[in-house]
């Protein structure tokens, strides 16, 4: 039985669901203790992330067994949806392994005595207000401030990377999703002259290659 070839419209909705599914994990949220606040910032990506991955890694194997025919325009929505499967996961392989060093270097031994005078010389160029507050977020994580703030400035710096690749991600799907219905009466050149008939994150890739070279 042969499968039906999906219209334009069928591979942008594709597209467009695969957008939605990634940009849900940057506003995604997970409740955190107050002996792991520190973390607070990479918690919700690093827990919602393995989720999405999963669901579209099925979904794709789904759309691979379906055995769909082979349209250019069929093979430029599955190069753009593994593209940004790929580019996902290396993303959250990278914010996993800097979670690991930041629990780490949460877990080294630390001078009680530090934890409890608040180091001040740590947070002289705060209002008092907020040297009360931190200390006592620190106290409650079992951390100097000083190494408090350093995590959590780590923690918000590897957050926002992985927002800048989700943020990417989900940009040039729904590109390549306006791009297929924008072209929905000719055919989308996979193999045309240019670059620009390569999906956006495939010609992403490419630039980057190029650069690293």
């Amino acid at each position: 039985m042969t499968t039906p070839t999906p219209t334009h419209a069928d591979l942008a909705v594709w597209l467009a669901e695969a957008a939605q599914a990634v940009s849900g994990i940057v506003t995604a949220r997970h409740d955190t203790s107050p002996s792991r606040s520190h973390l607070h910032p990479v918690l919700g990506p690093l827990t919602a992330g393995p989720q999405v991955i999963t669901a579209l890694a099925d979904r794709l194997e789904d759309l691979l067994d379906a055995r769909l025919p082979t349209t250019p325009a069929t093979l430029f929505a599955l190069a753009s949806y593994a593209s940004a499967l790929g580019w996902l996961s290396e993303s959250l392989a990278d914010l996993t392994q800097a979670v690991g060093l930041l629990v780490s270097e949460a877990a080294l031994p630390v001078d009680a005595t530090a934890i409890a005078t608040g180091e001040a010389e740590d947070l002289s160029g705060y209002a008092l207000q907020d040297r009360q507050a931190i200390t006592a977020l620190a106290a409650e994580a079992a951390l100097p401030p000083g190494r408090y703030l350093q995590i959590l400035g780590q923690a918000l710096l590897a957050s926002a990377e992985f927002t800048g690749a989700c943020t990417e991600i989900t940009g040039a799907l729904t590109e390549d999703a306006h791009r297929l219905l924008d072209e929905s009466v000719s055919v989308v050149r996979l193999g045309g002259e240019g670059p620009d008939s390569l999906p956006t994150l495939v010609r992403s890739l490419l630039v980057r290659m190029e650069t690293a070279r």
